[in-house]
Protein backbone atom coordinates (compact mmCIF):
# COMPACT_ATOMS: atom_id res chain seq x y z
CA UNK A 1 0.00 0.00 0.00
CA UNK A 2 1.34 3.22 -0.59
CA UNK A 3 0.89 6.72 0.76
CA UNK A 4 1.07 10.54 0.17
CA UNK A 5 4.40 12.49 0.70
CA UNK A 6 2.91 14.54 3.15
CA UNK A 7 1.62 11.25 5.36
CA UNK A 8 5.03 9.61 4.90
CA UNK A 9 6.56 12.75 5.96
CA UNK A 10 4.40 12.41 9.40
CA UNK A 11 5.34 9.03 10.14
CA UNK A 12 8.61 9.64 9.87
CA UNK A 13 8.37 12.73 11.72
CA UNK A 14 7.21 10.45 15.24
CA UNK A 15 10.75 9.13 14.97
CA UNK A 16 12.20 12.33 14.92
CA UNK A 17 13.20 12.38 11.38
CA UNK A 18 14.02 15.92 10.55
CA UNK A 19 11.04 17.19 7.57
CA UNK A 20 9.77 20.38 6.74
CA UNK A 21 6.91 22.12 8.10
CA UNK A 22 3.98 21.62 5.70
CA UNK A 23 -0.11 21.54 5.59
CA UNK A 24 -1.85 19.23 3.53
CA UNK A 25 -4.94 20.73 1.58
CA UNK A 26 -7.56 19.66 -0.18
CA UNK A 27 -9.73 22.94 -1.22
CA UNK A 28 -8.19 25.93 -3.03
CA UNK A 29 -9.50 28.22 -0.88
CA UNK A 30 -7.38 26.25 2.50
CA UNK A 31 -4.02 26.92 0.52
CA UNK A 32 -3.96 30.71 1.36
CA UNK A 33 -4.61 30.30 4.93
CA UNK A 34 -1.78 27.24 4.97
CA UNK A 35 0.87 29.84 3.65
CA UNK A 36 0.05 32.47 6.18
CA UNK A 37 0.44 29.41 8.79
CA UNK A 38 3.78 28.40 7.98
CA UNK A 39 4.69 32.33 7.37
CA UNK A 40 6.95 31.96 4.19
CA UNK A 41 8.97 33.81 2.54
CA UNK A 42 9.30 30.85 0.55
CA UNK A 43 6.60 27.86 -0.20
CA UNK A 44 6.96 24.83 -1.92
CA UNK A 45 3.07 23.85 -3.06
CA UNK A 46 3.48 19.84 -3.95
CA UNK A 47 0.70 17.60 -5.99
CA UNK A 48 -0.45 14.74 -3.97
CA UNK A 49 -0.82 11.40 -6.34
CA UNK A 50 1.42 7.99 -5.48
CA UNK A 51 3.28 8.38 -8.46
CA UNK A 52 7.36 9.70 -8.95
CA UNK A 53 8.59 12.35 -11.34
CA UNK A 54 5.55 14.98 -10.51
CA UNK A 55 8.46 17.78 -10.94
CA UNK A 56 8.78 16.81 -14.09
CA UNK A 57 5.48 16.28 -14.62
CA UNK A 58 3.13 17.94 -17.55
CA UNK A 59 -0.94 18.85 -16.68
CA UNK A 60 -3.36 17.90 -19.29
CA UNK A 61 -4.83 20.93 -19.08
CA UNK A 62 -3.25 24.49 -20.64
CA UNK A 63 -5.51 26.08 -17.71
CA UNK A 64 -2.89 24.13 -15.38
CA UNK A 65 0.16 26.37 -16.31
CA UNK A 66 3.12 24.62 -17.37
CA UNK A 67 5.22 24.69 -14.58
CA UNK A 68 4.90 20.68 -13.54
CA UNK A 69 3.07 19.53 -10.29
CA UNK A 70 5.77 21.11 -7.93
CA UNK A 71 5.93 24.70 -7.77
CA UNK A 72 7.92 27.39 -6.06
CA UNK A 73 5.81 30.36 -4.53
CA UNK A 74 7.34 33.23 -3.53
CA UNK A 75 4.03 34.93 -2.12
CA UNK A 76 1.00 33.99 0.07
CA UNK A 77 -1.08 35.28 -3.94
CA UNK A 78 1.45 32.63 -5.80
CA UNK A 79 0.47 29.85 -3.52
CA UNK A 80 -3.32 30.46 -4.00
CA UNK A 81 -3.06 30.52 -7.53
CA UNK A 82 -0.54 27.57 -7.95
CA UNK A 83 -3.23 26.21 -5.61
CA UNK A 84 -6.21 26.76 -7.75
CA UNK A 85 -4.41 25.29 -11.34
CA UNK A 86 -3.47 22.46 -10.00
CA UNK A 87 -6.27 20.31 -7.92
CA UNK A 88 -8.59 19.20 -9.82
CA UNK A 89 -6.35 18.87 -12.98
CA UNK A 90 -4.48 15.85 -14.65
CA UNK A 91 -1.20 15.70 -13.63
CA UNK A 92 1.40 13.01 -16.13
CA UNK A 93 4.53 11.89 -15.14
CA UNK A 94 6.53 9.34 -16.04
CA UNK A 95 5.45 6.92 -13.42
CA UNK A 96 1.83 7.57 -13.97
CA UNK A 97 1.47 6.68 -17.85
CA UNK A 98 -0.05 8.77 -20.47
CA UNK A 99 -3.52 8.57 -18.48
CA UNK A 100 -2.21 10.54 -15.55
CA UNK A 101 -3.25 10.93 -12.33
CA UNK A 102 -6.21 13.93 -10.96
CA UNK A 103 -4.75 15.96 -8.51
CA UNK A 104 -6.77 15.97 -5.47
CA UNK A 105 -4.69 17.22 -2.96
CA UNK A 106 -1.80 19.30 -2.09
CA UNK A 107 1.12 19.43 0.32
CA UNK A 108 1.91 23.61 1.26
CA UNK A 109 5.44 23.21 2.60
CA UNK A 110 8.24 25.69 3.77
CA UNK A 111 10.92 26.15 1.26
CA UNK A 112 14.48 25.64 1.99
CA UNK A 113 18.16 26.75 1.18
CA UNK A 114 19.67 23.90 -0.12
CA UNK A 115 23.16 22.70 -0.28
CA UNK A 116 23.72 19.64 -1.46
CA UNK A 117 21.04 17.27 -2.26
CA UNK A 118 21.68 13.41 -1.93
CA UNK A 119 19.11 10.19 -2.63
CA UNK A 120 18.94 7.71 0.56
CA UNK A 121 16.20 4.49 0.43
CA UNK A 122 15.48 1.13 2.68
CA UNK A 123 13.72 -1.89 0.53
CA UNK A 124 13.96 -5.49 1.72
CA UNK A 125 16.75 -7.18 -0.04
CA UNK A 126 15.44 -11.04 -1.41
CA UNK A 127 18.79 -11.61 -1.63
CA UNK A 128 20.16 -11.08 1.72
CA UNK A 129 16.60 -11.36 3.64
CA UNK A 130 17.73 -7.74 5.04
CA UNK A 131 16.90 -4.47 4.80
CA UNK A 132 19.09 -2.62 2.80
CA UNK A 133 20.15 0.84 2.21
CA UNK A 134 21.34 2.84 -1.03
CA UNK A 135 22.50 5.91 -0.68
CA UNK A 136 23.95 7.80 -3.65
CA UNK A 137 25.49 11.49 -4.21
CA UNK A 138 23.10 11.98 -7.20
CA UNK A 139 20.33 13.39 -5.27
CA UNK A 140 16.93 15.25 -6.82
CA UNK A 141 17.65 12.62 -10.04
CA UNK A 142 16.03 9.66 -11.13
CA UNK A 143 18.02 6.88 -9.76
CA UNK A 144 17.18 4.34 -12.32
CA UNK A 145 19.28 6.73 -14.59
CA UNK A 146 22.01 6.98 -12.37
CA UNK A 147 22.72 3.32 -12.19
CA UNK A 148 22.51 3.04 -15.75
CA UNK A 149 25.36 6.25 -16.40
CA UNK A 150 27.44 6.16 -13.11
CA UNK A 151 26.99 3.18 -10.98
CA UNK A 152 29.83 3.84 -9.30
CA UNK A 153 28.20 6.64 -7.25
CA UNK A 154 25.30 4.66 -5.84
CA UNK A 155 26.81 2.47 -2.80
CA UNK A 156 24.41 -0.55 -1.14
CA UNK A 157 24.61 -1.94 2.13
CA UNK A 158 22.70 -4.15 3.92
CA UNK A 159 21.55 -4.04 8.17
CA UNK A 160 21.77 -7.19 10.08
CA UNK A 161 18.73 -7.80 12.43
CA UNK A 162 20.30 -9.14 15.32
CA UNK A 163 22.18 -5.87 15.66
CA UNK A 164 19.83 -3.28 13.72
CA UNK A 165 21.81 0.00 12.71
CA UNK A 166 25.43 -0.21 14.15
CA UNK A 167 27.75 3.15 14.30
CA UNK A 168 29.68 1.47 11.03
CA UNK A 169 26.82 1.86 9.42
CA UNK A 170 26.39 5.93 10.01
CA UNK A 171 30.39 5.97 8.93
CA UNK A 172 29.30 4.56 5.95
CA UNK A 173 26.65 6.50 5.16
CA UNK A 174 28.94 9.54 6.14
CA UNK A 175 31.72 8.50 3.96
CA UNK A 176 29.74 7.90 0.57
CA UNK A 177 28.11 11.36 0.68
CA UNK A 178 31.44 12.96 2.05
CA UNK A 179 30.16 14.37 5.02
CA UNK A 180 32.23 14.55 8.26
CA UNK A 181 32.03 16.21 11.85
CA UNK A 182 28.53 17.28 13.01
CA UNK A 183 26.66 16.04 9.27
CA UNK A 184 28.21 13.00 10.02
CA UNK A 185 26.82 12.47 13.38
CA UNK A 186 23.27 13.80 12.14
CA UNK A 187 23.85 10.82 9.22
CA UNK A 188 24.27 8.15 11.61
CA UNK A 189 21.30 9.05 13.77
CA UNK A 190 18.77 9.55 10.50
CA UNK A 191 19.82 5.89 9.50
CA UNK A 192 18.86 4.70 12.72
CA UNK A 193 15.58 6.24 12.60
CA UNK A 194 14.96 5.74 9.45
CA UNK A 195 15.71 1.97 9.84
CA UNK A 196 13.75 1.44 13.35
CA UNK A 197 10.64 3.51 11.27
CA UNK A 198 11.22 0.90 8.11
CA UNK A 199 11.22 -2.12 10.37
CA UNK A 200 8.18 -0.95 13.02
CA UNK A 201 6.03 -0.09 10.46
CA UNK A 202 6.85 -2.87 8.32
CA UNK A 203 7.54 -0.72 5.46
CA UNK A 204 8.42 -2.47 1.93
CA UNK A 205 9.99 0.28 0.34
CA UNK A 206 11.30 4.17 1.82
CA UNK A 207 12.67 6.53 -0.65
CA UNK A 208 14.27 10.15 0.06
CA UNK A 209 14.83 11.81 -2.75
CA UNK A 210 16.21 14.12 -2.44
CA UNK A 211 17.94 14.18 0.82
CA UNK A 212 19.37 17.32 1.49
CA UNK A 213 21.92 20.10 3.47
CA UNK A 214 20.93 22.91 3.77
CA UNK A 215 22.83 26.24 4.59
CA UNK A 216 22.65 26.27 7.82
CA UNK A 217 24.54 23.06 8.07
CA UNK A 218 21.61 20.58 8.68
CA UNK A 219 20.66 16.96 6.95
CA UNK A 220 16.51 17.49 6.15
CA UNK A 221 14.23 15.03 3.70
CA UNK A 222 12.98 17.14 1.48
CA UNK A 223 10.88 14.58 -0.10
CA UNK A 224 9.75 10.86 1.03
CA UNK A 225 7.97 8.07 -0.70
CA UNK A 226 6.69 5.22 1.45
CA UNK A 227 4.69 2.03 0.49
CA UNK A 228 4.04 -0.77 3.07
CA UNK A 229 3.81 -4.42 3.06
CA UNK A 230 0.11 -5.17 2.59
CA UNK A 231 0.58 -8.48 4.44
CA UNK A 232 1.26 -6.86 7.47
CA UNK A 233 -1.28 -3.90 6.99
CA UNK A 234 -3.64 -5.86 10.24
CA UNK A 235 -1.06 -4.87 12.37
CA UNK A 236 -1.09 -1.19 11.75
CA UNK A 237 -4.46 -0.14 11.76
CA UNK A 238 -3.21 4.20 11.79
CA UNK A 239 -1.71 2.85 8.50
CA UNK A 240 -4.81 1.52 6.79
CA UNK A 241 -6.15 4.74 7.65
CA UNK A 242 -3.81 6.37 5.61
CA UNK A 243 -5.29 4.51 2.11
CA UNK A 244 -6.40 6.67 -0.28
CA UNK A 245 -8.79 4.73 -2.73
CA UNK A 246 -9.23 7.53 -5.46
CA UNK A 247 -5.26 6.75 -6.17
CA UNK A 248 -6.09 2.77 -6.90
CA UNK A 249 -7.43 1.29 -9.77
CA UNK A 250 -11.48 0.50 -8.81
CA UNK A 251 -11.00 -3.05 -10.15
CA UNK A 252 -7.76 -3.77 -7.69
CA UNK A 253 -9.83 -2.41 -4.74
CA UNK A 254 -13.00 -4.50 -5.58
CA UNK A 255 -10.58 -7.63 -5.93
CA UNK A 256 -8.74 -6.81 -2.37
CA UNK A 257 -12.58 -7.11 -0.95
CA UNK A 258 -12.65 -10.65 -1.81
CA UNK A 259 -9.15 -11.27 -1.27
CA UNK A 260 -8.07 -11.55 -4.58
CA UNK A 261 -4.09 -11.39 -5.95
CA UNK A 262 -5.38 -8.58 -9.03
CA UNK A 263 -3.30 -6.34 -10.77
CA UNK A 264 -4.38 -4.40 -13.98
CA UNK A 265 -2.32 -4.24 -16.84
CA UNK A 266 -2.74 -2.62 -20.38
CA UNK A 267 -3.43 -5.73 -22.67
CA UNK A 268 -6.76 -6.94 -24.50
CA UNK A 269 -7.08 -10.68 -22.67
CA UNK A 270 -8.06 -11.28 -19.93
CA UNK A 271 -6.75 -13.60 -17.16
CA UNK A 272 -8.38 -16.19 -14.51
CA UNK A 273 -5.33 -18.41 -13.10
CA UNK A 274 -4.75 -20.02 -10.22
CA UNK A 275 -0.87 -19.55 -8.37
CA UNK A 276 1.16 -17.23 -8.97
CA UNK A 277 3.88 -19.20 -10.98
CA UNK A 278 1.14 -20.21 -13.63
CA UNK A 279 -0.32 -16.85 -13.85
CA UNK A 280 3.14 -15.30 -14.52
CA UNK A 281 3.61 -18.20 -17.16
CA UNK A 282 -0.05 -17.70 -18.54
CA UNK A 283 0.91 -13.95 -19.12
CA UNK A 284 4.20 -14.63 -20.90
CA UNK A 285 2.79 -17.17 -23.23
CA UNK A 286 0.24 -14.54 -24.13
CA UNK A 287 2.57 -11.78 -24.89
CA UNK A 288 4.41 -14.81 -26.93
CA UNK A 289 1.92 -15.32 -29.74
CA UNK A 290 0.98 -11.54 -30.29
CA UNK A 291 -1.23 -10.19 -27.55
CA UNK A 292 -1.24 -8.49 -24.23
CA UNK A 293 -2.37 -9.35 -20.67
CA UNK A 294 -5.39 -7.13 -19.68
CA UNK A 295 -4.60 -8.37 -15.95
CA UNK A 296 -2.70 -10.39 -13.49
CA UNK A 297 -5.07 -12.82 -11.39
CA UNK A 298 -4.83 -15.41 -8.85
CA UNK A 299 -7.89 -16.71 -7.07
CA UNK A 300 -5.22 -18.69 -5.03
CA UNK A 301 -5.63 -22.50 -3.90
CA UNK A 302 -9.15 -22.61 -2.31
CA UNK A 303 -10.94 -20.33 -4.03
CA UNK A 304 -14.99 -20.63 -3.40
CA UNK A 305 -17.28 -20.76 -6.19
CA UNK A 306 -18.32 -16.84 -4.63
CA UNK A 307 -14.62 -15.83 -5.15
CA UNK A 308 -14.49 -17.34 -8.66
CA UNK A 309 -17.59 -15.25 -9.67
CA UNK A 310 -16.39 -12.06 -8.22
CA UNK A 311 -12.92 -12.36 -10.11
CA UNK A 312 -14.73 -13.10 -13.84
CA UNK A 313 -16.84 -9.86 -12.85
CA UNK A 314 -13.64 -8.13 -12.24
CA UNK A 315 -12.21 -9.02 -15.36
CA UNK A 316 -15.67 -8.13 -17.11
CA UNK A 317 -15.74 -4.89 -16.17
CA UNK A 318 -12.16 -3.88 -17.53
CA UNK A 319 -13.77 -2.33 -20.94
CA UNK A 320 -9.76 -3.69 -22.25
CA UNK A 321 -10.82 -6.88 -22.29
CA UNK A 322 -11.57 -8.61 -25.97
CA UNK A 323 -11.14 -12.05 -24.96
CA UNK A 324 -11.11 -13.86 -21.51
CA UNK A 325 -8.53 -16.71 -20.74
CA UNK A 326 -9.88 -19.54 -17.53
CA UNK A 327 -6.66 -21.69 -16.97
CA UNK A 328 -7.08 -23.65 -14.06
CA UNK A 329 -4.61 -26.62 -12.75
CA UNK A 330 -6.51 -27.96 -9.64
CA UNK A 331 -4.67 -29.98 -6.72
CA UNK A 332 -6.48 -27.85 -3.84
CA UNK A 333 -8.60 -25.78 -6.58
CA UNK A 334 -11.41 -28.01 -7.84
CA UNK A 335 -12.21 -27.67 -11.49
CA UNK A 336 -15.89 -28.17 -10.85
CA UNK A 337 -15.82 -25.04 -8.70
CA UNK A 338 -13.86 -23.24 -11.76
CA UNK A 339 -16.34 -24.27 -13.66
CA UNK A 340 -19.69 -23.71 -11.34
CA UNK A 341 -18.08 -19.91 -10.67
CA UNK A 342 -17.49 -19.32 -14.51
CA UNK A 343 -21.05 -20.03 -15.50
CA UNK A 344 -22.71 -18.33 -12.02
CA UNK A 345 -20.43 -14.94 -13.25
CA UNK A 346 -21.59 -15.43 -17.25
CA UNK A 347 -25.51 -15.49 -16.29
CA UNK A 348 -24.82 -12.18 -13.73
CA UNK A 349 -22.96 -10.40 -16.46
CA UNK A 350 -23.22 -12.00 -19.65
CA UNK A 351 -20.13 -13.10 -22.18
CA UNK A 352 -19.79 -10.40 -24.83
CA UNK A 353 -16.20 -11.62 -25.47
CA UNK A 354 -14.37 -14.85 -26.26
CA UNK A 355 -13.82 -17.55 -23.36
CA UNK A 356 -11.15 -20.32 -23.48
CA UNK A 357 -11.23 -22.14 -20.58
CA UNK A 358 -8.20 -24.90 -19.99
CA UNK A 359 -9.27 -26.97 -17.00
CA UNK A 360 -6.42 -29.93 -15.58
CA UNK A 361 -6.57 -31.53 -12.20
CA UNK A 362 -8.75 -32.45 -9.14
CA UNK A 363 -12.49 -32.82 -10.79
CA UNK A 364 -11.03 -31.62 -14.44
CA UNK A 365 -13.98 -34.04 -15.95
CA UNK A 366 -16.66 -33.14 -13.55
CA UNK A 367 -15.38 -29.89 -14.37
CA UNK A 368 -15.12 -29.97 -18.08
CA UNK A 369 -18.71 -31.21 -18.37
CA UNK A 370 -20.41 -28.58 -16.17
CA UNK A 371 -18.63 -25.91 -19.16
CA UNK A 372 -19.66 -28.60 -22.22
CA UNK A 373 -23.61 -28.81 -21.10
CA UNK A 374 -23.63 -25.31 -19.88
CA UNK A 375 -25.02 -24.16 -23.60
CA UNK A 376 -22.07 -21.13 -23.75
CA UNK A 377 -20.24 -20.12 -26.51
CA UNK A 378 -17.27 -21.55 -24.80
CA UNK A 379 -13.66 -22.37 -26.43
CA UNK A 380 -12.19 -25.61 -24.50
CA UNK A 381 -8.44 -26.01 -24.73
CA UNK A 382 -6.53 -29.28 -24.15
CA UNK A 383 -3.10 -27.19 -22.27
CA UNK A 384 -1.74 -23.95 -21.94
CA UNK A 385 0.13 -23.49 -25.12
CA UNK A 386 -3.19 -24.34 -27.21
CA UNK A 387 -5.47 -21.90 -24.76
CA UNK A 388 -2.99 -19.00 -25.70
CA UNK A 389 -3.13 -19.70 -29.10
CA UNK A 390 -6.80 -20.18 -29.43
CA UNK A 391 -7.68 -17.28 -27.43
CA UNK A 392 -5.20 -14.89 -29.75
CA UNK A 393 -6.86 -16.05 -32.66
CA UNK A 394 -10.55 -15.58 -31.34
CA UNK A 395 -9.50 -11.94 -30.21
CA UNK A 396 -8.12 -11.53 -33.33
CA UNK A 397 -10.66 -13.03 -35.52
CA UNK A 398 -13.25 -10.58 -33.48
CA UNK A 399 -11.39 -7.46 -33.94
Amino acid sequence: MNIHEYQAKAVLKEYGVPVSRGVAVMKAEDAEAAARELGGPLWVVKSQIHAGGRGKGKFKEASAGEKGGVRLAKSVEEVAEFSRQMLGATLVTIQTGPAGKQVNRLYIEDGSDIEKEFYLSALVDRATSRVSFVVSTEGGMDIEQVAHDTPEKILTFSIDPATGVMPHHGRTVAKALGLSGELAKQANKLLGQLYRAFVEKDMAMLEINPLIITKQGELKCLDAKVSFDSNALYRHPEIMALRDETEEDAKEIEASKHDLAYIALDGTIGCMVNGAGLAMATLDIIKLYGESPANFLDVGGGASEEKVTAAFKIITADPNVKGILVNIFGGIMKCDVIARGVLAAVKAVGLQVPLVVRLEGTNVEEGKQIIRSSGLNVIPADDLDDAAQKIVKAVKEAA
